[in-house]
């Protein structure tokens, strides 16, 4: 996956300007494709220059002017494309795994701390998950046609999360003397 595709996901449900794009992917598609925003914007710029996107010029007074970009039937296109063709397995780039795969060098502690950090931000995110699905998904029987698409994905969230902490448990019950 690029992420022009992650970008296009998101304008997918609505047109927005690059700064209000760049916060609804801090809180949608961000949570499982990280980019800054200096990369959304740059991104932009290519959609546009590719007819995948299109920006309207919003004059404003006493503020910069902004553009508030929408999806073309050519970038709809592109995306259904992309959704169609099959995707394989992304393979798992993780810092914590190689450090927990070395960790015979380090000693027991260190890598249980290592452990126990990565166990409060694997909480963190899960919090943050669920209060999404409380705030937004609070009746699973009522999810409109896109409301589901969107849950599935926040359910796959908060199992990878459960998992990882789960996971945490047991490594730190292995390690601590």
């Amino acid at each position: 996956m690029a992420l022009s595709h992650a970008i296009l996901a998101a304008l997918n449900d609505c047109a927005c300007s690059g700064y209000d794009l760049a916060k609804k992917f801090d809180g949608s598609v961000g949570f499982f494709w990280n980019a800054t925003h200096q990369q959304i914007y740059r991104e932009l710029t290519k959609l546009e220059e590719q007819s995948h996107i299109d920006a309207q010029l919003i004059y404003q007074e006493h503020r910069p002017d902004k553009k508030i970009y929408t999806l073309t039937g050519k970038g709809e296109e592109y995306l259904r494309s992309w959704i169609e063709t099959p995707s394989t397995v992304s393979p798992l780039k993780d810092d914590l795994l190689v450090k927990i795969f070395a960790g015979s060098i380090a000693s027991p502690e260190t890598i249980v701390a290592e452990l126990k950090h990565h166990r409060i931000q694997h909480l963190e995110t899960l919090h943050t998950y669920q209060a999404i699905a409380s705030q937004y998904f609070p009746d699973r029987s009522q999810l409109s046609h896109v409301e589901r698409y969107h849950y599935i994905t926040l359910r796959q969230g908060i199992r990878i999360e459960t998992e990882w902490l789960a996971w945490c448990a047991e490594a730190i019950d292995l390690l601590e003397p």
